[in-house]
């Protein structure tokens, strides 16, 4: 049974002048398996190391109680290039080699220890340690650091060789296999399904469901998340939310959120508009009643007469008062749902029908009674096929792409898939015109949109509302109210410097403006990079709805699981067509 407690007490963390994570109080229960999502940059990682204990809090307190050890997988190895892979194995196992340690100074003390209470002590505290060593199963964890790597797709590697002549995927895979081969109680991990194929994951998701232990995991893979955690922690703005019944949980949350939302603002626009015609209504019945006069004026006495104290005066303060204070504090709005929008493509409007000359009549053509005379229908005009978004004959890019043929239809879906350098991103430049083919034709008739893997290098001194409003015309700030009902950006950030900004939010740049103008071919490259579980399903809801021909290379295994058109995976050469 586990018995490890990790937990913060309004911690507050800043780098320089920016506040991470601000008075955040948090409980991970022992046995737990949460994931912490986020936008990039929200702090996620920070969070994993102050549970970890690698981070320290500017203010509050962390608790950390790990009896049965933890294992700490960062995103990067924290190792010189000239280590070996021995090295970050025992950097990984550094809690199993110090208890190994522990053993041998107990079995020394053991045979200096006379009989009587003093051994009695020193055989109790050496069987703990045993016991200890046993349960994570120390004796074996060098072997289980090479059955960890062929589990992760990685043959078992060389320990004197130099870190540095590993690729980054490689030694993301060695510093995770290490870390699970130590059998911690507690595993923190940092995006460990980066850098792994799908069989990978599969063998990764299974191991660590077996895991008896606490795991927390940062992660934007959304089927890891919905397989394996009971709990997901959300790291926005500083605060972490904590939800429960695993993604599905979140899910419904973040809709019943929306929901409350929108209530709110509806019953805000309610509100204020009654107390409006309140308002009004009142100065419309108050200027009818006649002012105050002298009695003698009229023959027959007083009558009641406006006043300054006349009760419709008061409702009409009341009401103004009410649409003053519901003016001064605005109840804002759910950011709208993304939309991407197509332009109507040539030669797909609908079939032409005849009309009839007018009204005919009474009777025939001279009014003589006779049946009316109509002219001759004239027959339908066969529909006319959309032209296609993109075709491609015979396209070659030096030997990186080989494309004999490819037909995209006018409000096709095609996911593009295949091993890294197989010609994705090069396939993407070129239908987008940004990359010529060396031989080849390319027919691609309409406005193309498209959402690039690297990110745009804006100026570091521009604005994120000056970036969004490049090229377009008009001021900067008459794009503000645009850029804000995306609901990608808060108002406080339209002044962020891009140099100030993570990638993830650099990516949301790009995608605003993607969003901002039709385009009959929209082409997404990676597209869920770095973008929270939470915008990556409202992107998809997004493309559903978009009528246009979509072209889309990803990684993410849900939106390639769910993926409704047709597949194209390329190898080192010609395309191949999937199911």
């Amino acid at each position: 049974m586990t018995t490890a407690q990790l937990s913060l007490h309004t911690v507050t963390k800043r780098y320089g002048e920016r506040t991470v994570l601000a008075d955040v109080t948090l409980t991970v229960r022992p046995g737990e398996k949460a994931g912490v999502i986020g936008d990039n940059g929200s702090g996620k990682s920070t969070l994993l190391g102050l549970l970890a204990g690698r981070i320290a809090p500017d203010a509050g307190e962390a608790t950390l109680a790990a009896p049965g050890g933890l294992g700490h997988l960062p995103q990067s190895l924290d190792l010189p290039p000239q280590a070996t892979v021995q090295d970050a194995v025992d950097a990984a196992l550094a809690g199993l080699r110090a208890l190994e340690a522990e053993l041998r100074r107990a079995e020394s003390g053991l045979a200096a220890a006379a009989p009587g209470a003093r051994l009695d002590a020193a055989l109790a505290a050496y069987g703990r340690l045993v016991e200890e060593y046993e349960a994570r199963d120390g004796y074996r964890a060098d072997t289980r650091v090479d059955a960890a790597l062929a589990g992760l797709g990685l043959p078992a590697l060389a320990r004197d060789r130099r870190l540095g002549t590993l690729s980054g995927g490689e030694r993301s895979r060695l510093a995770l296999a290490a870390v699970l081969a130590a059998r911690p109680e507690v595993l923190l991990l940092d995006e460990p399904t980066n850098d792994l194929d799908d069989r990978a994951v599969a063998w990764l998701e299974d191991h660590l469901r077996a895991h008896r232990g606490t795991v927390v995991a940062v992660t934007h893979d959304r089927l890891f998340l919905e397989r394996l955690t009971t709990t997901v922690l959300e790291v926005d703005a500083g605060r972490v939310t904590r939800h429960g019944d695993g993604y599905a949980g979140y899910l419904a949350a973040k809709a019943a959120e929306r929901a409350r939302m929108l209530r709110a603002y509806e019953e805000w626009r309610a509100e204020l508009a009654r107390s409006r015609r309140l308002a009004e209504a009142g100065a419309t019945r108050l200027a009818a009643i006649p002012r105050s006069q002298p009695l003698a004026v009229f023959g027959h006495g007083a009558f009641r007469t406006r006043s300054r104290g006349h009760g419709a005066a008061g409702r009409i303060r009341n009401a103004k008062e009410r649409v003053a204070r519901l003016t001064a504090n605005p109840v804002p709005p759910p950011p709208q749902p993304l939309v991407f929008r197509a332009r109507m493509a040539a030669g797909g409007s609908a079939a032409a029908t005849g009309e009839e000359a007018g009204p005919a009549a009474p009777g025939g053509a001279a009014g003589d009674g006779s049946a009316p005379v109509r002219p001759p229908a004239v027959p339908a005009e066969p529909a006319v096929e959309p032209a296609p978004a993109a075709e491609l004959a015979d396209v070659v890019v030096g030997d990186r792409l080989r494309v004999p043929a490819l037909r995209l239809g006018a409000a096709e879906r095609l996911l593009v898939t295949g091993p890294n350098g197989a010609g994705k991103t090069t396939l993407m430049r070129v239908l987008a015109g940004e990359s010529a083919p060396d031989s080849g034709t390319v027919r691609v008739p309409g406005r193309v949109g498209h959402l690039r893997q690297e990110e745009t290098a804006w100026p570091p001194g521009a604005t994120v509302l000056r970036a969004f409003a490049a090229d377009r015309p008009g001021t900067p700030d008459e794009h503000a109210a645009r850029l804000l009902s995306y609901g990608l950006f808060r108002p406080a950030d339209l002044r962020l410097r891009v140099g100030e900004l993570s990638y993830g939010q650099r990516r949301r740049i790009d995608l605003a403006r993607l969003i901002a103008e039709p385009v009959d071919l929209l082409l997404l490259d990676e597209p869920t990079n770095h973008l929270s579980p939470a915008l990556v399903e409202e992107l998809e809801q997004a493309l559903a709805g978009y009528a246009g021909a979509l072209v889309v290379v990803t990684h993410d295994r849900r939106m390639r699981a769910t993926f409704p058109g047709t597949r194209l995976r390329l190898h080192a050469g010609t395309p191949q067509p999937a199911g």
